[in-house]
Protein backbone atom coordinates (compact mmCIF):
# COMPACT_ATOMS: atom_id res chain seq x y z
CA UNK A 1 0.00 0.00 0.00
CA UNK A 2 1.19 3.68 -0.90
CA UNK A 3 0.70 6.62 1.80
CA UNK A 4 -0.67 8.95 0.28
CA UNK A 5 -0.74 12.58 1.89
CA UNK A 6 -4.25 14.58 1.76
CA UNK A 7 -4.91 17.87 0.10
CA UNK A 8 -4.93 19.96 -2.85
CA UNK A 9 -2.83 19.31 -6.03
CA UNK A 10 -1.17 22.49 -7.56
CA UNK A 11 -3.64 22.07 -10.20
CA UNK A 12 -6.72 21.97 -8.71
CA UNK A 13 -5.29 25.33 -6.05
CA UNK A 14 -4.91 27.08 -9.51
CA UNK A 15 -8.22 26.45 -11.17
CA UNK A 16 -10.02 27.73 -7.84
CA UNK A 17 -7.67 30.62 -8.29
CA UNK A 18 -8.38 31.22 -12.04
CA UNK A 19 -12.29 30.98 -11.17
CA UNK A 20 -11.94 33.63 -8.35
CA UNK A 21 -10.21 35.91 -10.39
CA UNK A 22 -12.91 35.35 -13.26
CA UNK A 23 -15.70 36.37 -10.90
CA UNK A 24 -13.52 39.18 -9.49
CA UNK A 25 -13.03 40.62 -13.02
CA UNK A 26 -16.74 40.40 -13.55
CA UNK A 27 -17.69 41.90 -10.78
CA UNK A 28 -15.55 45.00 -10.08
CA UNK A 29 -16.89 46.92 -12.91
CA UNK A 30 -20.30 46.52 -12.07
CA UNK A 31 -19.20 47.80 -8.59
CA UNK A 32 -17.92 50.63 -9.39
CA UNK A 33 -21.15 51.00 -11.95
CA UNK A 34 -23.31 50.86 -8.83
CA UNK A 35 -20.71 53.36 -6.73
CA UNK A 36 -20.90 56.08 -9.50
CA UNK A 37 -24.71 55.87 -9.64
CA UNK A 38 -25.18 56.23 -5.90
CA UNK A 39 -22.56 59.05 -6.00
CA UNK A 40 -24.82 60.93 -8.44
CA UNK A 41 -28.43 60.32 -6.85
CA UNK A 42 -26.66 61.66 -3.70
CA UNK A 43 -25.41 64.59 -5.01
CA UNK A 44 -28.63 65.51 -7.03
CA UNK A 45 -30.30 64.85 -4.18
CA UNK A 46 -28.08 67.44 -2.10
CA UNK A 47 -28.21 69.77 -4.91
CA UNK A 48 -32.28 69.73 -4.30
CA UNK A 49 -31.64 70.14 -0.60
CA UNK A 50 -30.16 73.49 -1.26
CA UNK A 51 -32.30 74.61 -3.42
CA UNK A 52 -35.49 74.29 -1.51
CA UNK A 53 -32.90 75.97 1.16
CA UNK A 54 -32.27 78.68 -0.46
CA UNK A 55 -36.02 78.93 -1.71
CA UNK A 56 -37.42 79.01 1.49
CA UNK A 57 -34.76 81.44 2.80
CA UNK A 58 -35.58 83.91 -0.04
CA UNK A 59 -39.80 83.27 0.42
CA UNK A 60 -39.52 83.84 4.38
CA UNK A 61 -37.32 86.86 3.67
CA UNK A 62 -39.08 88.42 0.69
CA UNK A 63 -36.05 88.23 -2.16
CA UNK A 64 -36.56 88.33 -5.73
CA UNK A 65 -35.35 85.39 -7.29
CA UNK A 66 -32.70 88.07 -9.03
CA UNK A 67 -31.56 89.19 -5.93
CA UNK A 68 -27.69 88.35 -5.07
CA UNK A 69 -27.21 86.08 -2.43
CA UNK A 70 -24.64 87.45 -0.24
CA UNK A 71 -22.40 86.01 2.21
CA UNK A 72 -24.35 86.65 5.09
CA UNK A 73 -27.62 85.40 3.62
CA UNK A 74 -25.44 81.94 2.32
CA UNK A 75 -24.72 81.71 5.92
CA UNK A 76 -27.83 82.07 6.98
CA UNK A 77 -29.38 79.33 4.53
CA UNK A 78 -26.28 76.87 5.60
CA UNK A 79 -28.15 77.20 8.81
CA UNK A 80 -31.58 76.07 7.53
CA UNK A 81 -29.03 72.77 6.71
CA UNK A 82 -28.61 71.90 9.96
CA UNK A 83 -25.45 74.05 9.74
CA UNK A 84 -24.36 70.59 7.79
CA UNK A 85 -23.61 71.72 4.17
CA UNK A 86 -23.54 68.91 2.37
CA UNK A 87 -20.64 67.84 0.43
CA UNK A 88 -20.56 66.06 -3.05
CA UNK A 89 -19.67 62.63 -2.63
CA UNK A 90 -17.18 62.25 -5.63
CA UNK A 91 -14.90 64.96 -4.31
CA UNK A 92 -16.12 65.33 -0.83
CA UNK A 93 -16.19 69.77 -2.08
CA UNK A 94 -18.52 71.62 -0.55
CA UNK A 95 -21.03 73.24 -2.52
CA UNK A 96 -20.84 77.67 -3.52
CA UNK A 97 -23.58 79.40 -3.23
CA UNK A 98 -25.54 80.48 -6.25
CA UNK A 99 -25.08 83.67 -7.92
CA UNK A 100 -28.83 84.40 -7.55
CA UNK A 101 -31.99 83.17 -5.84
CA UNK A 102 -33.34 82.11 -8.80
CA UNK A 103 -29.93 80.33 -9.62
CA UNK A 104 -29.61 76.23 -9.21
CA UNK A 105 -27.28 75.45 -7.59
CA UNK A 106 -24.29 73.59 -9.03
CA UNK A 107 -22.05 70.64 -7.97
CA UNK A 108 -18.19 71.44 -7.40
CA UNK A 109 -17.25 68.74 -9.58
CA UNK A 110 -19.42 69.17 -12.59
CA UNK A 111 -16.53 69.77 -14.81
CA UNK A 112 -15.55 66.18 -14.02
CA UNK A 113 -18.38 64.65 -13.68
CA UNK A 114 -20.99 65.76 -15.82
CA UNK A 115 -23.96 63.87 -14.78
CA UNK A 116 -24.08 65.80 -11.48
CA UNK A 117 -26.65 68.28 -12.29
CA UNK A 118 -30.29 69.21 -10.93
CA UNK A 119 -32.67 67.90 -13.68
CA UNK A 120 -35.09 70.85 -14.91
Amino acid sequence: MKNRKQGFTLVEIMIVVMIIGLLAALAIPSMQKARDNAQEKTCINNLRQIKGAVQMYATEYNHATTDNVSDAHWTAIKDLLDDNTPTCPYGDDAYSKPATYGTDPACPNVGTVAEHVLPS
